[in-house]
């Protein structure tokens, strides 16, 4: 009997061990109580082990009841030595691509990654139930395969993992490691290229920092004595590098069977971390190539000393793809776009005649609706149907707009679609036609067919620009909203007024569907008097009159879509206007009930009423000329003047990079005959516009607002 146990528990022994073998990892519940140094010594491993074993565990402090860890169960001190050299294989670049491999009986990991050239870690990473589980008979595998790589894009392959951090950008990350925006794209090439965003606690993979090398210049490093107490873990917590990298710098440490107390270590000098880099703090400007300091300096309207006090790293000299902090405080002269510096291109100039963009205009024209034999109905729609007005102007500025980019030497292959203002039309011409190739669709205009052909537009990466919508209601990566989002064209107001502030005495006069003018407008005038609105359409004559001050300029902001309130205000203020009580009128909320035929342009004109538009009006200019000479002397509506402006800032920046997301990156401001764009990319929900004017009545003229005249 005693002999049968004594097997059985050799037996018991014998599975146990080679089970172990088998799997080098096992898993682990925290207990109360348990800290990452009691798990890593009951275990017989270095915390840091733990860490890179458990990559969503970032510190000691993470470590919490019931969370589970994967504990790998090879960690000695000459079993770890092993373990970096074998973490360091592990892929910097991603696969090609991946074949599938059936586990055959006696089949090992090892066996495996002889077979198809690799690691057993790189297998592990494609295959992570290896990580809790033994190789089984049957089971099926990804397996990687990978470019062949030159001794030098091996030696390159020298990365570390980097935790993006609360308000940083990508900017600010290349500030960080000296590399470019299109470097730290290229490491990471999982990152969206249509947008700028990062999400915190995103882990990227960027160049070791200098010093992390042993080939690195003597005056990188610094010299430390190792006091008692000391572990490889703190050790690389402090200096910022990973406790694989002290070792490889110090070899010594592996020889003399770990780190002891006295040792003087060869480590890289720590990093600056005063001030958070930000974009809080600080705005970053990309080097171009051939650029120097003075050029630099001028450009960016900053002293040499300025410069080189945020950016030390400038006494090495000035290098193109270098990414350089610069104060917020200069936002305000510079064009600034998420943060990044934009250099200003002069479009025109930037062209490439090898681009042929392909263009697709898909607007509501309703040709099931016309009858072209009938002239008089014809001519009566096209007066009375808006959206056939708005249609038809826009395509005819277009035209100009494709007329113009000819000249120039640009060819666009372009494919024209009626949507019928139908969503199952658009579904129609979506299945029958294949936009693969399309560089961009111009349109539609109606809110719930833009959003069905955006999301078929997405899957092909193709950019979609709404002419008329300022938002929707889903989330389009791809669309650019050229008309400006109507927070935007009040805050423009309101900053600008606010500026310019001194005494004035301002009241507010909005009907309740104004509710959010009315508060932002409160929130910059805080002391603004609020006049009482009688059922959506009238004031209270007399306890309106008495907010007029006698002794200071009266500001007075209208918030309403009524066209009778709009005529009925204008009236009552132009009459109270006069040189002892000083009217003005404004709005930031400017719609079609300030242009009706009810409301005197000269009443408005004697308010100097001012108001935020995303267009401006045209005079004389290019476009007007060739415009009246295409279409038998006809002057552009302001349908006309967006379809050319929209068409040609797109066709415009398809010339200069054939891909429509790259150029909004590089570009800032643009402008035209009546409109203006400045794109910024808000994170999965696309682009939107916040070029924006102020315009105001003056001697019954509209005219563009400058910074001095009011």
């Amino acid at each position: 009997m005693k002999k049968q146990f004594l097997i059985f528990g050799f037996v018991v022994f014998f599975l146990a061990t080679a089970s172990i073998s088998a799997q080098n990892y096992t898993t682990h519940a925290v207990k109360e109580g348990e800290t990452l140094q009691s798990i890593s010594q009951q275990y017989r491993v270095t915390p840091y082990t733990i860490l890179q074993s458990n990559k969503e565990i970032k510190t000691a402090s993470d470590i919490k009841p019931n969370t589970i860890l994967i504990i790998p169960l090879n960690g000695s001190v000459v079993q770890q030595k092993t373990e970096i050299q074998e973490a360091e294989k592990v892929e910097k670049v991603e696969p090609m691509g991946f074949t599938r491999h059936r586990v055959r009986k006696r089949e090992t990991l090892f066996g495996l990654a002889q077979r198809y050239d690799i690691t057993e870690d790189q297998l592990k990473k494609h295959n992570s139930q290896l990580y809790a589980e033994p190789l089984k008979k049957g089971m099926i595998l990804q397996i990687p395969i990978y470019p062949e790589l030159t001794e030098e894009e091996e030696r390159a392959l020298d990365f570390e993992t980097y935790t993006v951090q609360p308000k940083e950008t990508r900017w600010s990350i290349a500030n960080k490691y000296n590399i470019t925006v299109d470097s730290l794209l290229g490491l990471n090439p999982e990152l969206d290229k249509t947008s700028d965003y990062l999400a915190i606690g995103q882990e990227l993979q960027l160049p070791r920092p200098k010093g992390d090398s042993l080939e690195q210049e003597i005056d990188l490093f610094t010299s430390f004595t190792v006091p008692a107490k000391q572990t490889l873990y703190s050790l690389g917590v402090e200096y910022g590098i990973p406790s694989d990298s002290i070792i490889r710098l110090n070899p010594e440490i592996m020889e003399q069977g770990g780190l002891k107390e006295g040792m003087v270590l060869r480590l890289p000098k720590k990093r600056d971390t005063s001030g958070e880099v930000n974009t809080d703090n600080f705005i970053f400007y990309e080097v171009k190539p051939k650029q120097n300091l003075f050029r630099l300096t001028q450009n960016l309207n900053l002293s040499r000393e300025e410069l080189f006090a945020l950016n030390p790293e400038l006494e090495n000299g000035l290098k193109a793809g270098m990414v350089l902090k610069l104060p917020k405080t200069k936002e305000s002269d510079l064009e600034v776009k998420n943060a990044l510096i934009i250099d200003k291109i002069n479009l025109l100039d930037s062209i490439s005649i090898t681009n042929k963009p392909k263009l697709v205009f898909m607007l509501p024209f309703r040709l099931d609706r016309i009858n072209l034999n009938d002239r008089k109905k014809t001519e009566s729609q096209l007066k009375t149907r808006r959206d056939l007005k708005l249609s038809l102007g826009f395509y005819s500025g277009a035209m100009v707009a494709l007329d113009s980019i000819r000249k120039m030497g640009i060819s666009v292959d372009v494919a024209t679609y009626d949507t019928q203002l139908s969503q199952a039309k658009v579904k129609e011409i979506l299945f029958r036609e294949n936009l693969l190739g399309v560089n961009a669709v111009i349109g539609p205009v109606a809110s719930s067919a833009l959003d069905e052909v955006a999301v078929q537009a997405a899957t092909k990466g193709i950019p979609v620009i709404s002419p008329t919508a300022a938002d929707s209601q889903l989330s389009h990566c791809n669309v650019f909203y050229s008309k400006p989002k109507d927070g935007i064209l009040r805050k423009k107001m309101l900053d600008y007024l606010a500026k310019i502030h001194t005494d004035q005495n301002v009241v507010i006069i909005a009907d309740s569907t104004h509710h959010v003018a009315h508060d932002s407008i409160l929130s910059k005038f805080p002391a603004a008097q609020i006049a009482k609105v009688i059922d959506n359409k009238s004031l209270h004559l007399d306890e309106f009159l008495i907010m007029l001050s006698e002794e200071k300029e009266n500001w007075v902001f209208l918030e309403t879509d009524q066209a009778n309130m709009v005529s009925s205000v204008s009236s009552i203020l132009n009459s109270a206007n006069t040189e002892e009580i000083p009217v003005r009128m404004f709005t930031t909320n400017y719609n079609t009930a300030f242009e009706h035929d009810a409301v005197s342009s000269t009443h408005l004109s004697n308010l100097r009423f001012a108001y935020p538009s995303f267009y401006r009006e045209v005079g004389s200019d290019a476009f007007t000329r060739a415009y009246r000479a295409k279409y038998r002397g006809l002057a552009p509506d302001r349908y006309a003047v967006r379809g050319f402006d929209v068409t040609f800032d797109v066709l415009l920046k398809l010339a200069h990079k054939n891909n429509l997301f790259e150029t909004s990156k590089i570009v800032g401001l643009t402008e035209y005959t009546g409109n203006s764009f400045n794109y910024y990319n808000e994170y999965a929900s696309g682009f939107y516009n916040r070029a924006a004017y102020l315009m105001e009545y003056d001697s019954l003229q509209i005219k563009e607002i400058q910074l001095d005249d009011l």
